[in-house]
């Protein structure tokens, strides 16, 4: 008896995660793509002068509430255990992240939205592949993950910074508030990311964890390929 409502706690666990992948897919709407959700675009082309704790506010938003960044984070510390390696992965990635935002901002330059989401979906899939040894596999060798990481956080960073450039922002307190807007974005991911280290937890303690990590990979990686689809239409059609 208690053996089986072990098993079927397990099997929860994993279709947490499963789930957990699908809802950040599926679940999320416009308002929570990537970017600067629809009802706060008004507030910043509308503020001048310093505005730190909302700048705070929308950074924190924007990244708990931006599934790609989540899904590829997930990915990242998919199979990290120690504390000090999930906090370095998850500082290159702000560090690449925050440096491209601001670089963007600050200096105009931008791409097509298009192509960099469509970059960051491909984040995804890279990740979901590198957790399923993909690249061993087939190359014999093993990505710099760290680089990795870094380099998907420039990407990430840049593709903000071309939406947040289609606001008329006004230049009285900018830096400042791009800023705050970075701490913010470190606020959020430490809150998201300290819910689903939490319920991992849980998973990796179970011996579903081994028997679905893989699943819970491939499902990840769909996602990516869906994500770039989803973009690569928007280029096509626009």
């Amino acid at each position: 008896m208690n053996l089986l409502i072990v098993r079927k706690a397990q099997t929860s666990l994993a279709w947490w995660a499963l789930s957990l992948v699908l809802f950040f897919a599926f679940g999320a709407t416009d308002a929570f793509a990537h970017g600067v959700a629809e009802g706060d675009q008004g507030y910043v082309q509308e503020v001048s002068g310093v505005q730190f704790m909302p700048f705070l506010y929308l950074g924190a938003k924007h990244m708990v509430t931006g599934y790609d960044h989540l899904l590829f984070l997930f990915g990242v510390i998919f199979f990290l255990y120690r504390l000090k390696d999930i906090g370095l992965y998850v500082t290159l990635f702000a560090v690449g992240h925050s440096t491209t935002m601001l670089f963007g901002v600050l200096t105009g330059i931008s791409a097509n939205a298009y192509i960099i989401d469509a970059i960051i979906g491909l984040s995804v899939v890279y990740k979901a592949l590198d957790n399923l040894g993909a690249y061993r596999r087939w190359f014999g060798v093993q990505p710099n993950t760290k680089a990795a990481t870094l380099i998907f956080g420039l990407f990430h960073g840049f593709g903000l910074a071309t939406k947040i450039q289609e606001f008329e922002l006004s230049p009285d307190g900018l830096l400042t508030n791009l800023i705050a807007f970075n701490i913010g974005v470190e606020i959020g991911q430490l809150l998201a990311l300290s819910a689903i280290l939490i319920l991992m937890g849980y998973w990796r303690k179970s011996r579903s964890f081994a028997r679905h990590a893989f699943a819970v990979n491939v499902v990840l990686m769909g996602v990516g390929f869906l994500l770039v689809g989803y973009q690569l239409t928007g280029l096509i059609v626009a």
